[in-house]
């Protein structure tokens, strides 16, 4: 379903453009281009989470191969180097790449030969496999393999200088020790001839980090050169691990991936598109393990692949579409309870750092998302055993936001209204901040805030019925700030002010923000007010990559996302578009005009970035501007939670005959542009 062929292959931009990720439950990943040329700082076939699902170390950079078949030898690595020359230039061999499953799968046509190439990760351990089977063919071939290594942040990049690390034999391969108290790792080939080095390559040119206005240059290792025969039917794997026994058996492995993958499937039930298959997969990819002394068992969620750690606002946004869309309710259940034990003030943290640093807590909705990933799981599963177990840690959050908290977060008495922010970190998730400039500081009384903060009393007023308490203070609350919510309505503009109260007034500016008080805040506006909102964000915000973060026509809009820090912070949320968004309007369209196959045909064309950006992900954002180029991480959380979530709440309703959801609905309903 996912397969790419010469004409990609061998086009060294369109290779080298598309990128593929496999990752391991605990952080820890592996991602590459499919032409095998590093672009990023990022890239490697084994980034180690030393303390899951953090502090992720590269160790495995690459593994550059040549084969000698009769009298022919194929050089399939490639690199980049300083001044942007190629050598060696391997793609040209390549005819084929696909996914299985999220495995990445290379195919090299050796004459009247092929050799294919998987890379894998095995769930909960750091160890990598990279397997290759010689198919057909009538005499063996000589494959070597010369493996760089690093031992690095991945966040950095490295000039070694005078470096040694200690390179030493052990069964089948090597031992890489960087330095005293470095985590030692392996890397080992069963069958292959062993020849320990140590050799620094130099100014590897890393081209989207200086794109990014980052150092461009990276060195890597050469740890060792493995040499194997193979005749036609058989295979060799390379296992890189931090872990001496680790298994080298290729095949056990793979089988081991495909048998965890097919019961990730199994769980999300039959698929009504098979265009959701690696949705689900991806999904996977973001749950991780954060194990706590009180909580062994403690779930998180990567916000994004390759550089995001785990964030609290992405964990709850996601939550519902990456759990209990894929039919995972228990590891629902997990998140919610290992992030009870970092409420801090009424506060669920931002983000967790690969550093050695405490979480960060500048974030507001993060808090106000909990209650809804709460709400989604009860309603999926009737377990009142955990509302029973977060309803104090929920009714301490009210009333710490009411009386007030960090960042001055607090209810305005006046009118119930939810006021947030002062100068210094920005606390919505429009966040986006370089050195002391703030882009969008937001302070006042955000819409979608008030939105959700509107939502959570009516959780805790539901939880409080079904738990027989009295849910009296949560509806007055409820009832103050519905009346006050009026307030947003702009009549001259027709739509809702961005924010209220601000240190400048209220703020006009035409973002997707009011969304959310259509979408989860049914009764906070009129139903014509609804349907201006839902109209107005499409017609000037929507694209077909989901909402712009700001109207084409307002002053500040910026349509390009690119270059250095500084450049990248001011258009984050001045233009760009967001995938995750469009999950949100989806939903508010269905609940506003009650058609279900128009609703999910929205999100028909972001079924195309499967194959763009991260092959078989969804990516972070785009531009505001055609043809809307991915941009950002090549996988985001909360792009495949809130597409899985929009589709899982929308799809019962299809009309019966309307029950083939894809190009055909799209044809009839057509094209968004």
């Amino acid at each position: 379903m996912l397969s790419f062929d010469r004409d990609v292959c061998c086009n060294i931009g369109s290779s080298s453009a598309r990128e593929w990720l496999v990752t391991n439950g605990i952080g820890g990943y592996a991602c590459g281009t499919i032409s095998g040329i590093l672009t990023r700082r990022y890239h490697g076939l084994l980034i180690a989470a030393l303390r899951p699902p953090v502090q992720r170390i590269l160790m495995l950079t690459k593994i550059d191969e040549t084969v000698t078949y009769g009298s022919g030898s194929y050089t399939l690595g490639v690199n980049r180097w300083r001044f942007g020359y190629i050598d060696p230039d391997g793609y040209r061999w390549l005819g084929q790449f696909n996914l299985e499953g999220t495995t990445p799968v290379w195919t090299y046509p050796l004459g009247n030969a092929r050799l294919e190439k998987r890379v894998w990760m095995q769930p909960g351990a750091n160890t990598t496999y990279i397997r290759y089977d010689m198919i057909g063919g009538a005499i063996p071939v000589a494959l070597e393999l010369r493996t760089l290594v690093n031992y690095r942040d991945h966040h950095f990049n490295i000039h070694a200088g005078d470096w040694q690390m200690q390179i030493l034999p052990v069964e089948h391969g090597v031992q890489v020790h960087a330095y005293e108290g470095a985590q030692p790792f392996y890397v080992r080939c069963l069958g292959a001839f062993v020849e320990p080095q140590h050799i620094w390559t130099v100014d590897f040119y890393l081209s989207l980090e200086e794109y990014r206005g980052y150092d461009p240059f990276d060195d890597n290792l050469l740890a060792a050169r493995f040499v194997v025969t193979l005749a036609p039917g058989q295979s060799c794997t390379v296992v890189a691990s931090t872990e001496l026994d680790a298994g080298l058996d290729g095949f056990v492995a793979y089988q081991e991936r495909q048998a965890y993958e097919a019961a990730l499937l199994d769980r999300a039930g039959p698929l009504p598109d098979p265009r959701l298959e690696p949705l689900i997969l991806a999904a996977d990819q973001f749950l991780v393990r954060r194990a706590l002394p009180e909580n062994p068992e403690g779930r998180s969620v990567i916000a994004g692949y390759p550089w995001f750690a785990d964030w609290g606002r992405d964990a709850m946004i996601g939550l519902p579409g990456l759990t209990l869309a894929t039919g995972r309710p228990a590891l629902a259940r997990q998140i919610l309870c290992t992030y009870r034990h970092f409420v801090v003030d009424g506060m669920l943290p931002n983000c967790f750092f690969d550093a050695d640093r405490l979480p960060d807590y500048t974030t507001i909705d993060a808090t106000l998302w909990y209650f809804e990933s709460a709400r989604a799981y009860y309603q999926a599963t009737g377990d009142l055993d955990m509302v029973r177990e977060l309803y104090p840690v929920f009714a301490d959050i009210i009333t710490w936001f009411q009386r007030g908290t960090r960042h001055q977060i607090h209810v305005d008495p006046g009118d119930g209204l939810l006021y947030a922010g002062e100068p210094g970190p920005p606390v919505t998730w429009m966040d986006a901040q370089f050195g002391d400039w703030v882009v969008t500081p937001r302070i006042g009384k955000p819409v979608e805030i008030n939105a959700l903060w509107y939502n959570a009393l009516g959780v805790m007023a539901e939880f409080a019925r079904r738990l027989g308490d009295s849910p009296d203070a949560y509806e007055t609350a409820a009832a103050q700030m519905r009346q006050s919510f009026a307030r947003f309505w702009n009549p001259e503009r027709g739509y809702c002010f961005d924010v209220l109260d601000g240190p400048e007034g209220h703020d006009p500016s035409l973002r997707p923000n009011q969304l959310f008080a259509v979408s989860h805040a049914a009764d906070l506006l009129t139903p014509e007010q609804q349907r201006a909102v839902v109209d107005v964000c499409e017609r000037r915000l929507l694209t077909p990559k989901g909402l712009r973060s700001l109207g084409t026509d307002e002053p500040a809009y910026i349509g390009r996302y690119g270059g250095d820090v500084g450049t990248r912070d001011a258009a984050y949320h001045q233009g760009t578009t967001w995938g995750w968004l469009l999950g949100v309007f989806v939903t508010a369209h269905w609940r506003v005009y009650h058609d279900a196959d128009r609703a999910l045909a929205y999100l028909e064309p972001l079924f195309q970035n499967l194959e763009e950006h991260g092959v078989g992900n969804l990516s972070e954002i785009f531009d505001g501007d055609h043809p809307f180029s991915p941009r950002g991480c090549i996988a985001q959380a909360w792009t495949v939670a809130q597409f899985l979530w929009a589709y899982h709440q929308i799809r019962p309703w299809v009309s019966a005959s309307d029950r083939n959801f894809g190009a055909e609905a799209q044809g009839r309903k057509g094209k968004i542009t």
